[in-house]
């Protein structure tokens, strides 16, 4: 057999290993399923074999499909190339290690047997790229652990550990030795003469009872109605599960193609591969070397015990990492891991973590009221409250006792950089670290560079964002960065909408159809009305053109500041955290335009859609003209991962494009002639417009 570059085939001992050899992560490339059926076809022609073996080699047994293969032609399938592995009359045996995904796990599935080593973690997560398994892993996966279990792994996309993949019935073995592959070749030896073969077309082998099954099924179905009421792949994944317990194999298997063909090049899944490309491209920092590779943070301080700085504290803790906050009094202090301990127990009540757990990540977190106590961590981050000269101190204060070396970072999510740079004599080692509330589950970490930060220092703290398992993208420093400078128009407009007659009610009704999980007025309710107050002040002290938001001031001096005081743009019953609109907002509202001589008027849906996010697209676009940001998609994965974006709709530029840079640009020079200079039309806007171009494509000047 002429050898296929991304397959080797070898036989040791009667067994045939298949060994796949696609870096980097072992994907689904060109060659690979052609490879491993050419060899299938060998060695079940060679009497000397007695069994094979279908193994990794480097770090993952098989990673899934290219993603860049999605939405062209495939010469084989993965369809295709699993048949030929369930088929064949010798048996196969998968060795996994690493990850083996989507297309990989498939792969697997249609083995006899599949051992794994303990580290393995395998999943189907095509729901996430908003397509289905086209390769019988609906079918195969169902029939092999039930539906409950498949249902669970398959809808959601989630990855399992190799322990659990035993008990579930995904694994007959787990093996932990040095080398995998001599003890998939001794399993194989052992298994060789086993007949009749396993196989993945049979009957379901853990059937549940007809009464069980139509209740999971429909409580699955209301399920997915409550929380991805927008997405077909979840809904078709559903519909092939329940294929999987009433139809036959085959039947099941041209489901499964059909609604894979249905999907593949939908709006849905472009977006959700565009969004997939944008996270990883976000890495990339354009000037940094590859042959590089930043030192990691091995221990790290947190100046603040706040809420912001318990959940960083906390993120922290859950790596592993050992971690110190900092709190000016034991009083405050004792607060904050209070606080920290709390939410911990949370975890625990709602089973995400065992008490165990707990315990492990409260003991890597330690409190001190001393700056001297944390100069030996190889990064702080400053996490006060949002006031210049608060800041101005803290960062004055850790120049003096931090090594050298040392990340000195803040997690303002608006203030220069250069400002705390300018407090200390190193302020190369001076950077943003802004993190989104909560900030222990939050994805995303807006890494900002000063004027004085270089490549180095950026690229270690985007090193540290993704030990932390945080999707990092850098901004450049200004007011409110990359991602909520481009957020604070959006939330300008419905601010401003309600003077004109709007509701909050009616803009989180239209938002939450758009796709957001909750409306823009109950999430400001979570986050606190006051966290943007005293910013609003701020930018009012220094341009005495601001425009001031009446309406969102007011509510705070009213102590209206959201679920913490019982009320914000919504009221709240004692213990519910349940919006109910408030007859005081519209009383507030009516005044504020009453007393500003606003005539308030009557918003389509459209409008009210279109006013919010062209006014955050004409204002990406400038911070792009300004080098704030690398890449438009470095601006959508900020969207996606740290506001809540609907991912279906690719981020904030891309869903730009569906509208159209020329469209989008005559009404911001319809609106910049009604309401004025706060809706110019940005250079690039008009650049791109005028080339007939996407603004998911734009970067910062060269």
């Amino acid at each position: 057999m002429s050898e296929v570059q991304t397959v080797k085939y070898a036989v040791e001992d009667g067994v045939g290993v298949i060994a796949i050899d696609n870096p980097p992560v072992n994907a689904l490339g060109p060659g690979v399923r052609e490879g491993i059926m050419d060899a299938l076809a060998t060695g079940n022609a060679d009497p000397a074999v007695q069994a094979f073996v279908l193994i990794g080699i480097g770090r993952n047994f098989m990673a899934g499909a290219d993603i860049r293969q999605f939405g062209g032609a495939r010469p084989v399938s993965t369809r295709t190339s699993a048949a030929a592995i369930a088929e064949s009359g010798k048996p196969v045996v998968a060795a996994i290690h690493g990850y083996a995904l989507g297309g990989g796990l498939e792969h697997a599935l249609a083995c006899h047997y599949r051992i794994a080593a303990p580290g393995a973690r395998v999943g189907l997560p095509e729901v996430s790229l908003g397509i289905v398994p086209a390769g019988g892993g609906t079918q195969r996966l169902t029939r092999l652990i039930g539906p409950k279990a498949a249902l669970d792994m398959i809808v959601s996309g989630r990855h399992v550990g190799a322990a659990e993949a035993l008990r579930l019935g995904i694994l007959n073995e787990i093996v932990d030795v040095p080398t995998l592959r001599s003890a998939a070749v001794q399993y194989a030896r052992r298994i060789a003469a086993t007949r009749p073969l396993p196989s993945s077309q049979a009957e379901v082998r853990r059937p549940l009872p007809a009464d069980e099954l139509a209740v999971l099924f429909e409580d699955a179905r209301k399920s997915l109605l409550r929380k991805s009421r927008h997405l077909k792949a979840p809904q078709k994944a559903l519909a092939l599960v329940e294929a999987a317990t009433s139809r036959t194999f085959e039947e099941g298997l041209a489901l499964e193609h059909e609604f894979f063909k249905e999907l593949e090049n939908a709006d849905e899944a472009k977006a959700l591969r565009y969004a997939f490309f944008a996270e990883r491209e976000a890495a990339k920092i354009p000037g940094a070397s590859p042959l590089v590779q930043p030192s990691p943070v091995r221990s790290a301080a947190i100046v603040g015990g706040g809420t912001m700085g318990g959940g960083i504290a906390m993120a922290f803790a859950d790596v592993g990492v050992e971690v110190k906050v900092l709190d000016m009094s034991q009083e405050a202090l004792d607060r904050g891991i209070k606080r920290i301990r709390d939410n911990y127990g949370v975890s625990v009540k709602r089973g995400s973590i065992t008490q165990a757990q707990m315990d492990e990540r409260l003991a890597k977190i330690r409190g001190v009221t001393d700056y001297a106590d944390i100069g030996d961590c190889d990064a702080v981050i400053e996490a006060v409250f949002e006031r210049v000269d608060l800041k101005q101190e803290v960062f004055s204060r850790l120049d003096q006792v931090m090594k050298p070396g040392a990340l000195l970072l803040t997690n303002s999510s608006a203030i220069d950089i250069d400002i705390m740079a300018n407090a200390t004599k190193r302020p190369q080692a001076v950077a943003g670290a802004h993190f989104f509330a909560p900030a222990n589950v939050m994805k995303l970490c807006e890494v900002v560079r000063g004027s004085a930060t270089p490549i180095e220092t950026i690229a270690r703290t985007m090193k540290m964002a993704r030990d932390l398992g945080k999707v990092g993208a850098v901004a450049g420093s200004c007011d409110g960065f990359a991602a909520n400078r481009s957020r604070t128009p959006m939330m300008t407009e419905m601010m401003l909408m309600l003077e004109e007659g709007a509701l909050p009610e009616q803009i989180d009704r239209i938002m939450v159809a758009f796709g957001y999980p909750m409306g823009p007025f109950a999430v400001n309710d979570m986050s606190g009305l006051d966290v943007s107050y005293e910013g609003r002040k701020r930018r009012a002290a220094a341009d005495p053109g601001y425009r001031k938001l009446h309406i969102p001031d007011r509510m705070v001096e009213m102590g209206r500041k959201g679920q913490k005081t019982g009320a914000g743009w919504y009221r709240y019953a004692e213990g519910d955290r349940t919006p109910h609109p408030d007859e005081v907002v519209k009383q507030v509202i009516a005044e504020v335009a009453k007393e500003f001589g606003i005539v308030q008027r009557t918003f389509s849906d459209e409008e009210i859609l279109h006013r919010a996010l062209f006014a955050s697209v004409n204002e990406a676009c400038r911070i792009l003209e300004e080098g704030k940001a690398y890449r438009a998609s470095d601006i959508d994965v900020m969207w996606l991962y740290g506001f809540g974006f609907p991912r279906h709709r690719g981020g904030l530029m891309f869903w730009a494009d569906s509208v159209g840079a020329s469209a989008i640009l005559a009404q911001v020079q319809e609106w910049h002639e009604r309401y004025g200079k706060r809706w110019k039309p940005s250079v690039l806007l008009e650049r791109v417009a005028a080339a007939g171009g996407r603004l998911r494509d734009a970067t910062a000047p060269q």
